[in-house]
């Protein structure tokens, strides 16, 4: 299209434009007018060189009558070299080129300086709102993938905080169950109703897991259909969860020194360090283990204590496995800190602490 308005359009009496056949133009502007038109093919991949050529088109054109028109596809090629050039450096100064050009132009022509500044400033408008239009497109691109980034960490956040609650409430319902079904085993010869005992723990244990387990899978569904949904555990239903190891044989004795009230967060985390705590010590010590758990506040801090007192021999695993590692995180959200390790006693210790004010340092 700028190819046959270079050929075929030229400047006439008034600033109009008049028809010309096309043999009134000359080879060599034949050439340089098939040049600069088949060039803008390329003004998406090569903007600068689509300018450059331009420009370097519309210089050698100023002896010749349609230099004006060549002009017209330098402003064409400005707005593709502000719209599609990764860097303003080289548009500006392929501007400046451009600019320097037109005013020859001009100065050949006898142009007033009026004209020359008006040519000047709307090279600079069309370059300027090639760039413009593409810092805005750069804008939207860069707002559009923070977003998708800002999406992704929320969705892994969330699903970190399903796995550490599944975690939580399964190991623990599950290690009850197999401790009990264990009793109940071997006690069904001799003791009867000593197995039926065990047996209905292992059934209250597997009810209170599927409705812990509905609650979390609530957690994935649509708002419109989360109602109904119970709050979640804090330090009130400690006394539930002591009577709950106790029931699968662990000697469980509290002591609570709190005095101030907690934030939800922090109740929570309480409560599911000393849970995943005292699973452990179902798990390892078994049975029968005598067992404490101290909370008590230290100034700006709650220390949450539990201390089990299994025998000496006992072998513990080396490495720090899920339920540890979800409560040093539950420790890290608040800003607080975990502390895990075997007594020389015996037995094994777990001392978390946290802000009282559930807020992260």
């Amino acid at each position: 299209m700028l190819f046959l308005t270079t050929v075929f359009l030229t400047d006439g009496p008034g600033d109009s434009l008049l028809l010309r056949p096309i043999t009134d133009v000359p080879v060599f502007v034949l050439v340089i007018f098939a040049v600069t038109g088949a060039v803008f093919y390329l003004r998406r991949r090569r903007p600068i060189l689509v300018l450059g050529v331009a420009v370097a088109g519309w210089a050698l054109l100023l002896p010749a009558d349609p230099a004006d028109l060549v002009g017209l596809v330098t402003m064409f090629a400005l707005y593709s070299a502000g719209r599609y050039a990764a860097s303003s450096r080289h548009g500006l100064a392929g501007l400046a080129a451009a600019i320097a050009v037109l005013v020859v132009d001009d100065g050949v022509r006898g142009s007033l300086w009026a004209e020359v500044s008006f040519g000047a400033v709307l090279m600079f408008v069309v370059w300027y709102v090639g760039r413009r239009l593409r810092l805005r497109e750069e804008h939207a691109v860069e707002t559009r993938r923070q977003q998708e980034a800002e999406a992704r960490r929320i969705v892994a956040e969330e699903r970190t905080h399903i796995a550490r609650e599944l975690h939580d409430v399964v190991a623990h319902q599950v290690s009850m169950m197999t401790v009990q079904a264990g009793a109940a085993q071997a006690v069904v010869a001799a003791d009867p109703e000593g197995a039926r005992q065990a047996m209905a723990a292992v059934e209250l244990a597997g009810r209170q897991a599927l409705d812990e387990l509905r609650h979390l899978l609530g957690v994935l569904r649509p708002e419109t259909e989360r109602g109904g949904l119970g709050p979640q555990p804090g330090l009130a239903d400690l006394p539930r969860l002591i009577a709950q190891v106790r029931a699968a044989g662990l000697d469980v004795r509290i002591t609570d020194g709190l005095r101030t009230a907690l934030p939800t967060r922090v109740q929570l985390s309480a409560y599911r360090i000393i849970q995943e705590a005292l699973t452990n010590v179902l798990k390892h010590g078994g049975p029968g283990t005598r067992t404490e758990v101290h909370l008590r506040e230290d100034g700006t801090d709650i220390t949450i204590e539990v201390v089990d007192h299994a025998p000496p021999g006992l072998t513990r695993p080396q490495a720090a496995g899920h339920g540890i590692v979800g409560m040093r995180e539950r420790a890290t959200l608040l800003g607080g800190s975990l502390e895990t390790g075997p007594r020389p006693e015996g037995g094994f210790r777990v001392v978390a602490r946290l802000p009282l004010t559930g807020e992260s340092a």
